[in-house]
């Protein structure tokens, strides 16, 4: 057990930024993205007791975690949605002048809740992909889904997000 409470340990300090990050993301909201990493650790810890070392040893972790957390957040948010996501970490170094921060922050906030109004599927693939900088295939493994789904739907995500809105995109 002493080997797993060092993996765990290792985890959280290498993963957790991530993972409250997709959680914020994908709830909205930083109260809600703070209890879903916390429960995504949690679970992650609970799950690590009950691995065999050769199943330790080939967990994707990172992957692995993205999966939990978007488990985790599908539990909690089923029929909700968010009403605004957060895409920006941290604001520029540029200084630009307050009409153009207020601009920017405008364009960000609408990007935001475009991203947040998105069908689950679409939000969820693109938010992994295009906002935490998950490969197709980690994207694939974290959502359960084939890499031709993935691409569809982050494709499908960003053609509505474009304002391209056809209406066989919600079948």
């Amino acid at each position: 057990m002493e080997g797993v409470d060092r993996l765990f340990e290792r985890m959280v300090n290498e993963h957790k930024d991530r993972v409250f990050a997709t959680s914020l993301a994908m709830t909205g909201n930083r109260h809600d993205a703070e209890e879903v990493a916390q429960d995504t650790f949690f679970r992650a810890y609970r799950a690590l007791g009950t691995y065999s070392p050769e199943r330790i040893r080939d967990l994707k972790e990172r992957a692995w975690l993205h999966r939990i957390a978007v488990n985790v957040v599908r539990n909690r948010v089923r029929g909700v949605k968010p009403s605004l996501v957060e895409l920006n970490g941290s604001e520029s170094d540029h200084s630009p002048g307050p009409e153009a921060q207020a601009m920017e922050r405008m364009q960000l906030d609408e990007l935001a809740t475009r991203v947040a109004e998105l069908p689950v599927r679409y939000r969820e693939a693109v938010v992994l992909h295009h906002v935490r900088d998950l490969s197709y295939a980690e994207v694939a493994e974290a959502l359960g889904q084939p890499v031709g789904t993935v691409k569809a739907n982050v494709h499908r995500g960003l053609k509505l997000l474009r304002g391209d809105n056809d209406d066989r995109l919600d079948d």
